[in-house]
């Protein structure tokens, strides 16, 4: 079953034997066996047994918090992964190190290599006018192997997302929905909010993989240290943005398996959010997007996204332990 999300407020999470059971309202949500869950997800206000949280920390599954919108308020997980070496292997690399460099040319060459991907396709499919986005995103990528100063490569990668995104609206083929430019805080339409959603959801996910590594999230590469910011999932995450969300998005709108019915407005922040049933739809296609299967290009075989964040994680430990001599970012044709 993968990750299991609540998002029905005052929902109460409890465990009978070997089960996981949801209810609201007296009725039952959600009855699964343990063994099938990796990890739990509350949107929004839910009430947990302490035997299920027991359960849970007991079994290694990490349960978050969410507000409804997707802002990350917490995570209560296990005792962190034993493995010293690779955390220590983390903290050597830190700072302008040849290590961490190698590391941010890979996130970032991973992120804009699929992003073109994803304009080639969809100028494949006969959209027209993306080829000077796929011109400047070519420009960005040609000089990451050669640039060795972190702030100039963040650069880079400033420049080949603004050429996607600007680009991002012609992949839309719904007249219902439009996107003129990415905005965050808050996210003041339905393509943003769905994608803000999305980081998020997709941010909760890599942060798992590293705990189960054994990094520590919160020291990373490309993304500067700040409070309480996991830097390192932020890094990682980068090249499953494109794969995973964006192109997840664009299916979900183009297909038409969302509406406009399925957003509501805040009338003070003007942000936009997606309703009770539209955030049920949207989690459903995040998970069956997550559980879809695609042939790993290191690996040689059949896996899922699922899968993938954890095999990346493990790839990175590996660089960075001195274990293999790159670090391979997830590019897919």
């Amino acid at each position: 079953m993968g990750t299991i999300y609540i998002s029905t407020d005052d929902a109460f999470i409890g465990k009978t034997d070997e089960r996981l059971r949801v209810r609201a309202q007296k009725e039952t949500l959600l009855d699964v066996p343990l063994i099938k869950v990796d990890g739990v997800v509350v949107l929004g206000r839910a009430t947990v047994s302490p035997a299920a949280l027991i359960e849970l920390l007991e079994r290694k599954i990490p349960l978050s918090f969410m507000t409804g919108t997707g802002r990350f308020l917490g995570r209560l997980e296990p005792e962190l992964n034993k493995n010293i070496f690779v955390r220590s292997a983390q903290w050597q690399a830190a700072g302008e190190t040849e290590r961490s460099i190698h590391a941010v040319q890979g996130f970032i060459r991973g992120k804009l290599k699929n992003y073109r991907t994803l304009l080639m396709r969809s100028q494949r499919e006969g959209i027209t006018d993306l080829e000077p986005g796929i011109t400047r995103l070519e420009q960005a990528i040609q000089p990451i192997n050669q640039t060795a100063i972190i702030d100039a490569l963040r650069g880079l990668e400033g420049a080949g997302s603004a050429a996607y995104f600007g680009h991002f609206g012609r992949l839309i083929r719904n007249d219902d929905f439009s996107f003129t430019t990415r905005c965050r805080r808050p996210p003041t339409d339905p393509v943003n909010a769905l994608l803000s959603f999305g980081y998020a959801l997709l941010r909760h996910d890599v942060q798992g993989a590293l705990n189960i590594v054994g990094f520590d999230p919160y020291l990373g590469y490309l993304h500067t240290q700040r409070y309480g910011r996991p830097s390192l999932a932020l890094d990682l995450m980068e090249e499953f943005r494109p794969l995973v969300v964006d192109a997840m998005v664009l299916a979900a709108l183009n297909r038409k398996a969302l509406s406009l019915e399925d957003f509501t407005p805040e009338p003070i922040s003007h942000a936009v959010s997606l309703t009770d049933e539209g955030r049920r739809k949207f989690l459903r296609l995040y998970e069956q997007k997550k559980q879809s299967k695609f042939k790993h290009p290191v690996m040689g075989r059949q896996c899922t996204y699922q899968e993938a964040f954890e095999i990346q994680t493990r790839l990175l430990a590996k660089y960075l332990m001195a274990e293999t001599d790159q670090y391979p970012p997830l590019i897919l044709k």
